[in-house]
């Protein structure tokens, strides 16, 4: 597993960590390196099939030959990834997340609420600069009918290590007021399938399943399904 990556000068180091199997206690940790003439392909190629750069927690299939330096001590220096191995792991941790879910009884939990026929009342959590937030504000705002909607903004995070975090306190934020709304709509605009890993997270999911609101999800492009739009009530 990667524990951690960083690119300096063209070259990249990282720190390998390998876990227990029934847990996740650290049992091996090692440093690797992979200079500038073999990482560009690398990371290039990498990215290119797996849609997604190395980052910290993904686990990957490496060739690496051992070197000892009497200064700097042991490390691996890396020739190359593969990334096949990467996307089938992605996808066994995603199955996992979706079977838990199932096991807990909470996947379909949404789709049980009832979503009023106006939903005149509106939570939203996005990002202020996000693309999508603001076409949905200019939507409702001039919609043919003339209709009104009172919308709030409860700020979050939309891509980085912090989204699982940022929206699950906006969600928790909108519960304290849950008779204020109609119901909360998640909007993320589009962009790299890579952008969007933060919402395929068991903890959010959870939280999104377990929701007393009806939640609508508007998250990157049409092709893209994430782990959010499936225990959703709705997905747009």
């Amino acid at each position: 597993e990667v524990m951690s990556v960083q690119e300096r000068n063209g070259h990249c180091f990282m720190q390998f960590v390998q876990k227990d199997m029934l847990g996740a206690t650290p049992v091996a940790q090692a440093s690797a390196k992979c200079w500038r003439s073999q990482w560009m392909p690398v990371a290039a190629k990498f990215q290119r099939v797996t849609g997604s750069p190395v980052s910290p927690g993904m686990h990957i299939l490496a060739r690496v030959k051992v070197e000892f330096h009497p200064t700097y001590g042991f490390s691996l220096i890396v020739s190359d990834i593969d990334p096949v191995y990467t996307m089938g792991e992605m996808a066994r941790r995603r199955q996992e997340i979706i079977q838990q879910l199932k096991d807990e009884g909470v996947f379909d939990l949404q789709r049980e609420l009832s979503l009023p026929l106006f939903c005149q009342r509106i939570a939203v959590v996005s990002s202020p600069a996000a693309a999508g937030y603001g076409d949905f504000c200019n939507q409702l705002q001039h919609n043919e009918y003339g209709f009104r909607f009172q919308m709030q903004l409860f700020q979050a995070f939309m891509q980085g290590e912090q989204v699982e975090q940022s929206i699950v306190a906006a969600l928790n934020l909108i519960s304290t007021k849950e008779d204020d709304f109609d119901c909360v709509v998640i909007i993320r605009g589009g962009g790299a399938t890579a952008d969007l890993s933060g919402f395929d997270t068991l903890v959010l999911a959870e939280n999104v399943a377990n929701f007393p609101l009806p939640v609508i999800t508007g998250i990157g492009h049409e092709r893209d399904e994430s782990i959010l739009d499936m225990v959703a009530h709705t997905r747009v």
